[in-house]
């Protein structure tokens, strides 16, 4: 990928929100060597929270496009661990998906996919990464899914 990061946002029409403040008591990212762990960022759009629970309320395409919006923000909270420069970026190393579901869901990858394609969208082939998806029965504020980060910077 030769182009820069920002131009990349741009030509896919992503605008990134703020990074969204800490819930309680932690922070949002924490910055250790070349690495940057950013904590779980939930699912919320433009018109707040999505909630809901997988396998009931929620199908898995919304699940989906759920997952994307934590993408957006685990991306906006590196662009604000790197101090706004996010070619600073060299490698999405992993992603760890929370999804809300039933017990008898069992699509927790498919959902996942929704921040795994982002960010390969993104930052190209730096934006392969390990990866969990996992089900879980409740999720903070009954959101419908929340994603946390480990990414390499420079």
């Amino acid at each position: 990928m030769t182009q820069s990061i920002d131009a990349r946002l741009a030509e896919l029409g992503i605008v990134l929100p703020d990074a969204p403040a800490p819930a309680a008591n932690y922070v949002p990212f924490v910055t250790t060597g070349d690495l940057v762990f950013v904590s779980g960022q939930i699912s919320r759009d433009a018109a707040g929270l999505i909630t809901g629970r997988l396998g009931a309320d929620v199908d898995v395409a919304a699940g989906r496009a759920a997952a994307r919006h934590c993408g957006l923000a685990l991306v906006a909270q590196l662009r604000a661990a790197c101090g706004g420069d996010l070619e600073r970026v060299r490698q999405v190393v992993k992603l760890t998906g929370f999804v809300n579901a039933t017990p008898d869901f069992t699509e927790h990858p498919q959902v996942i996919n929704g921040v795994s394609d982002l960010m390969v969208e993104i930052f190209g082939e730096k934006g392969r990464h390990a990866r969990a998806a996992v089900g879980s029965v409740s999720l903070p504020l009954g959101v419908a899914v929340e994603v946390e980060g480990v990414f390499r910077i420079a």
